[in-house]
């Protein structure tokens, strides 16, 4: 593998592309057991999406 400091890693962390050129990500969530794209949501839902909060449990201790 090569490191990232090599000069082609550098000309591609120079390529900025144009909002036109760019591709959407779509972002899905699990929902009642199975995978939806939040885009599908109504306002009320997406907003209930935006305001999840984030966390990791403590790793258990034996």
């Amino acid at each position: 593998m090569r490191p990232l400091s090599t000069p082609e890693s550098a000309d591609l962390a120079a390529v900025q592309l144009t909002d036109a050129e760019r591709q959407p990500c779509e972002v899905w969530t699990r929902v009642m057991g199975y995978h939806r794209p939040v885009a599908s949501f109504n306002t009320g839902k997406q907003g209930e999406h935006h305001e999840r909060q984030f966390f990791t449990e403590p790793a258990r201790g034996r």
